[in-house]
């Protein structure tokens, strides 16, 4: 072996040498650096216990369909959601009052009333008055409420004053209240009506004018 090739072969090993291990120097730089990156990284936390696997069913997730079919929290908190409760519950009460009692002849009318209270609980929760607007829901909805007021009325004076038994008394007594109910729920659309056919007038009335002002300039 040559003197120079002795030379090369004795002498440090460098990074542009090629060499395939790292110096001494190297090493220790890095061995000095190894706590810092450590400490840079921390290692990842521990798993929450409370976590759910993925795998695992999650039966939360059928909440929003079943939840699409109930009605709104905030109709059900306005006046006309607690009306149409009240109607619901009262006609139901009546219905199994007379189903109990000596008077069952008259349990029909308030067994409508109640699916009758239903189907509109449902179609206004829905919003089904904006999806169909070719039924005049509020027309439908008045004459609902004052035939229900008329036909609560005038069967619970007669299964008060006819019939003795304590069901048909009571059966009476929630027809009363219902008989309130209904006649409420009827002024209130009445007003809510009459507020839009004179908002209609109203209307018509500054367009005339302003039609008629322009013909005169």
């Amino acid at each position: 072996m040559s003197p120079r090739a002795q030379l090369v072969w004795l002498g440090p090993p460098s990074a542009q040498s090629g060499f395939p291990f790292p110096s001494c120097a190297q090493s220790k730089r890095e061995r000095g650096r190894a706590p810092a990156a450590a400490a840079m990284w921390p290692p990842d936390p521990e798993p929450d216990p409370d976590r759910e696997p993925a795998g695992r069913s999650q039966p939360r997730a059928a909440l929003p369909g079943l939840r699409a079919l109930l009605p709104a929290r905030a109709f059900l908190c306005s006046l006309k959601g607690r009306l149409l409760l009240a109607e619901t519950g009262l006609s139901f009460i009546t219905f199994v009052c007379y189903v109990a009692s000596s008077a069952s002849a008259f349990l029909t009318a308030p067994l409508l009333e109640f699916l009758l209270a239903l189907c509109f609980l449902f179609a206004d929760a829905m919003q089904l008055n904006d999806k169909w607007q070719g039924l005049c829901w509020p027309m439908m909805d008045f004459l609902r409420c004052v035939t229900a007021a008329l036909i609560y009325f005038a069967i619970s004076i007669t299964a008060v004053a006819k019939y003795s038994d304590g069901a048909s008394k009571a059966a009476g007594v929630f027809g009363f209240f219902a008989t309130i109910v209904f006649a409420i729920d009827f002024y209130l659309i009445f007003n809510d009506v009459a507020k839009f056919l004179k908002q209609g007038d109203s209307a018509d009335e500054t367009a005339a004018d302003k039609t008629e002002g322009g013909r005169v300039l």
